[in-house]
């Protein structure tokens, strides 16, 4: 099997390479997938400009893939060859591994983090989700981040469901803060969020109950008098802080403290009413509890409903690899999309 990548060949390398790679047969609970489309995310034109994250070169990029079932591997029933899928491609956080990386023709992904996309969904519209779905489900579902309860039928009998609970989620309109959203309200909670007022009718379609204006000289008044008109300290489980920036400190302040699941590493110091947690998508794997409870038993089924979708259409750009480097300059650019798409 011919395999080609787009690389980025050395430290800060640029443009990437369009070059040849190894096909790799996938491992026990592993698939290949014959990539139609890829999202490019943030961190894919950051690491290349900034050179972080990655040690290992030559490299490759992309942690969001849509497209066909090449093969399985040992003990994969879900899945056969011709299904069609979405997954979040782990070679970043996996140890640099280009074998798991998204920008090439073929790539092995987890199980855990793979699922069926339905056959009236597009590749270019499914694929601006896999990031976005284990960074926010990591954040909102593990204990040591904000511990919610899990989604629509995955969700188990809990205290939750005697007392409604409500979230803050910092950055609605992003695409991993619309997907904490839309999540977190599957789960039964009462969503807060900041986004602009041009972004807010379609943070609130996705299910939030309040919009607060980032903007606003009074946001964060705002903000304390929603969290106080769903119950108070008595309900609030905290904030996902879907952009990484900080700024909830004096809501928290105000509040009497609480937890905060991050994106990003936060550089301020720590008030000491905060329990800060920084969200790392790439562990989701390791955690199958989690990962089933999202990718497997609510995530097919909210696409096919549309109880899961974007917040806006993404900008796509078809041609393949040698447009992989266009797609990442434009959003280093600055789109209005949340995600800009390739297409082979």
């Amino acid at each position: 099997m011919n395999n080609k990548a787009a690389w980025i060949p050395e430290f800060k390398g640029r443009p990437l390479k369009i070059d040849s790679a190894p096909y790799t047969k996938p491992g026990p609970g592993q698939l290949v997938i014959k990539n139609a489309a890829f999202a490019i995310n943030p961190v894919d034109w950051k690491v290349q400009e900034h050179g972080f994250l990655m040690q290992k070169f030559p490299n490759i990029l992309g942690s969001d893939v849509a497209g066909h079932v090449q093969e399985v591997g040992e003990g994969v029933t879900r899945f056969k060859p011709g299904d069609r899928v979405i997954s979040y491609a782990i070679g970043l956080p996996k140890d640099n591994n280009p074998t798991l990386a998204g920008f090439q023709l073929y790539t092995v992904v987890e199980v855990a983090v793979t699922c069926h996309i339905p056959d009236s969904m597009a590749f270019e519209n499914a694929v601006v989700h896999p990031l976005a779905i284990s960074t926010a489900a990591e954040g909102l579902y593990e204990p040591y981040h904000l511990a919610l309860p899990f989604p629509a039928a995955a969700r188990k009998q809990t205290s939750y469901q005697q007392q409604k609970k409500c979230l803050l989620v910092w950055g609605g309109a992003s695409s991993v803060g619309s997907t904490a959203i839309q999540l977190a309200v599957a789960s039964g909670l009462d969503v807060i969020t900041t986004a602009s007022a041009r972004s807010a009718p379609s943070v609130k379609a996705l299910g939030a109950k309040v919009v607060v204006d980032y903007n606003s000289p009074s946001m964060t008044d705002a903000l304390v008098a929603a969290v106080k008109s769903f119950g108070g300290q008595s309900t609030f489980m905290g904030i996902y802080d879907a952009i990484g920036q900080g700024g909830w400190q004096e809501v928290l302040q105000k509040l009497g403290g609480g937890r905060v699941a991050i994106v990003l590493p936060f550089s301020e110091e720590v008030p000491p009413y905060v329990t800060l947690s920084q969200v790392w998508a790439g562990v989701l794997v390791d955690h199958p509890e989690v990962a089933d409870a999202v990718w497997r038993d609510f995530v097919p089924e909210a696409l096919e409903t549309g109880r899961l979708r974007p917040r806006a259409d993404p900008m796509v750009i078809p041609g393949g690899l040698e447009k992989v480097q266009e797609g990442m300059d434009r959003l280093r650019q600055g789109v209005s999309a949340p995600k800009v798409v390739v297409t082979l």
